[in-house]
């Protein structure tokens, strides 16, 4: 060991600075950040690829916020259900009056692969379908309005566009 690590360290404890705190914010810092990726790529992903379908048959539903919670990140991505594809936003915080919450409950290395298959799924019957198994092993569950939760994946479901039927 070095007299600069043994030096830092010394420094480290004279300042009253626990490493257990340190790794602690870095882990959460790591958690935001995240959460902060997953909001810019299902903005992109729907900017880039969305369909126009799913925002058209939000009716009634226009500006109601549904939040998809990760326990694995410990966190929110807010959602506003809107009726066109360009007023579409994710953003990485509680929503303030959500008329539902989708609650992904799966470890943190398994969050992207759940949410890619939500995504790459068809906005039909059989997409939805395939999202069941989730929802009765208890990955995914839906507190509040099932038809405002459903509503949202249906907008986000980006597996009939073009670039999948190559």
């Amino acid at each position: 060991m070095d007299s600069f690590s043994i030096e830092n360290r010394t420094s480290h404890q004279n300042n009253g600075i626990d490493d257990n705190n340190i790794e602690i914010r870095s882990n959460q810092l790591l958690k935001e950040s995240k959460l902060l990726n997953l909001a810019k790529l299902a903005n992109m992903l729907v900017d880039l690829f969305g369909l126009e379908d799913g925002f058209e048959k939000i009716g009634q539903r226009d500006g109601q916020e549904v939040e998809l919670y990760i326990p694995a990140y410990e966190g929110y991505l807010k959602f506003t259900l809107v009726k066109k594809k360009e007023n579409f936003e994710c953003q990485a915080e509680r929503a303030k009056d959500p008329i539902a919450t989708v609650v992904i409950n799966v470890k943190e290395d398994k969050v992207l692969k759940v949410i890619s298959e939500i995504i790459r799924s068809k906005a039909n019957i059989i997409g939805l379908a395939k999202l069941v198994p989730k929802l009765i092993l208890g990955k995914i569950r839906i507190k509040g309005s099932l038809m405002a939760a459903l509503s949202l994946v249906k907008c986000i479901m980006i597996g009939k566009n073009e670039i999948y039927k190559r």
